[in-house]
């Protein structure tokens, strides 16, 4: 098993697996523009990855504790202007600018930076909902990467979709392969409404799971459990439950099967659950999501 697994749009590379990659990020220099949580995750997985040094890290944010905060833990250099973590490694050839920002920030910090950022510079966006365009458009640049982590992303555990312009070299993308990995899995997909398909799917979809578990924990509770220990029933079943699916290769409708006796208790749980339309609710909740995402990306 090489950690690699196809299917007819896009590759998965296993997190099990990289330490076997290749280092492709040894000489890169890294300009975090807002170093928020996800970012920091990033900044906390490549250093203990040992992917990068922290001399190779620059990164932004506007309050001064937190700008302390950051370069005492990782030994990062933290900038209040974003062009000034821009400037630090702009002479670095295979340098990557990352923008980590709230939406609706993004134009100003656009504005910010349009004059620093080089045309040979990597672009990545981890934004919800922001185009590729956009970006483009904005900072006269034509590489330009946009990819969507989720919650999970901040222990290593998440799984990251991205997708590239055409300029982006196979050098390129192997270096952004490598930094996403710092997050758990990456999965390259083709196109760029993929990634609001997976915003819906991925990004977004850890609420729906801590809605299940909670919902889960209640009826525990409701049962006689403390909630302490239905808590901890529902969090053990589930996590067993996915490494059980992904350790059988099984589709989902058969494990089901497996564990559905004829006249059974999970019958019956079964049968009240499709009564109450739980597969449609969670199809219309997902589209909802993906229906908001492109949204969030219409230029205003």
């Amino acid at each position: 098993m090489n950690g690699k697994y196809e299917t007819c749009n896009f590759t998965i590379y296993d997190l099990r697996f990289t330490k076997f990659m290749e280092n492709n990020l040894a000489n890169t220099k890294l300009a975090f523009i807002g170093c928020g949580v996800m970012a920091e995750s990033i900044v906390a997985g490549l250093l203990r990855k040992k992917l990068v040094r922290a001399e190779q890290i620059s990164a932004t944010h506007p309050r001064l504790n937190r700008r302390t905060e950051l370069g005492e833990k990782y030994g990062i250099e933290v900038f209040e202007e974003n062009a000034e973590a821009v400037e630090k490694i702009r002479a670095n050839d295979d340098s990557i600018v990352a923008l980590c920002v709230k939406p609706q920030r993004l134009k100003g910090v656009l504005d910010e930076l349009k004059d620093s950022v080089s045309a040979n510079q990597m672009v990545l966006s981890i934004i919800a909902g922001v185009k590729i365009e956009t970006i483009s458009e904005a900072l006269n640049n034509k590489k330009i990467v946009r990819a969507m982590p989720n919650t999970p992303s901040q222990i290593g555990a998440g799984i990251t979709a991205w997708t590239c312009t055409e300029n982006i070299s196979d050098g390129e993308k192997a270096r952004i392969k490598s930094l996403l990995t710092a997050l758990g899995k990456e999965l390259h997909v083709e196109t760029e409404n993929m990634i609001d398909m997976a915003t819906s799917l991925s990004a977004t979809g850890p609420t729906y799971i801590f809605l299940v578990m909670e919902a889960l924990t209640d009826a525990g509770v409701h049962l006689g459990f403390s909630r302490e220990m239905a808590k901890e029933l529902v969090q053990e079943t589930m996590l067993g439950s996915v490494l059980f699916a992904i350790e059988s290769h099984k589709h989902p409708a058969e494990l089901r099967n497996m564990v559905t006796s004829p006249g059974g208790t999970s019958a019956d749980a079964i049968y009240q659950m499709e009564k109450g339309g739980l597969r449609t609710v969670l199809s219309k909740a997902v589209y909802a999501a993906y229906s908001r995402a492109v949204a969030l990306g219409q230029k205003k």
